[in-house]
């Protein structure tokens, strides 16, 4: 299939492989988020790079960024109506967005290694981070950061890949011990050359 145009259809193959990554999983009984969508779609067609550009972009330019240390994520009709979120919740909501263009996407919790400390979202040189790949046939799985407004893979380290965010938890646990048994907790990412 050629997919550098949208709309598009993936392969009977594709579409069996990407099920429910090419389906929206937040229910929009209003059609909210379609509509918020299809104010990037121009016209059809249209280039498929350049809309999910536009879409990433445009999740940057309307929502502000918010770093939050609780669990959990907001969906993206709720991040839509109060305008802000973590990189979780510009995920959640780019994916979600793709998907309700029938896109195959795929929610990623990594690190986002950023040695000049200039990127939305970091604090040190390597900080967790979650951004979307989608999957566009005869290119595969395209990072897209909805957060820094970027594309490929560049500083940003996969942990783990899942249909939904929950899902992707880099590190999960307990403690179990006395309260000043453990005061602080680091991670540090580093870039070896090859």
């Amino acid at each position: 299939a050629n997919a550098s145009q949208y709309p598009f259809a993936y392969s009977a193959d594709d579409r069996s492989d990407l099920g429910p990554l090419a389906q929206p999983q937040y229910v929009d009984t209003a059609g909210r988020l379609a509509g918020w969508v299809e104010a990037f779609v121009i016209q059809r067609p249209t280039d498929t790079l350049s809309l999910l550009k536009d879409i990433a972009n445009g999740v940057s330019a309307q929502i502000a960024y918010q770093s939050r240390e609780t669990e959990g994520t907001q969906g993206p009709l709720e991040t839509l109506d109060r305008g802000w979120g973590s990189c979780r919740d510009f995920a959640v909501l780019f994916a979600e967005a793709a998907r309700t263009l029938g896109l195959g996407a795929r929610l990623v919790s990594g690190y986002l290694y950023d040695p000049a400390g200039d990127r939305v979202g970091t604090s040190g040189t390597g900080s967790t981070h979650a951004w979307v790949e989608v999957f566009v046939p005869g290119a595969g799985w395209i990072p897209f950061d909805p957060t820094n407004q970027s594309v490929g893979s560049a500083n940003l380290i996969p942990v783990a890949v899942a249909r939904k965010i929950d899902q992707v938890a880099p590190v999960s646990g307990s403690f179990r011990g006395q309260p000043l048994d453990l005061l602080a907790m680091d991670v540090e990412v580093v870039v070896a050359d090859a």
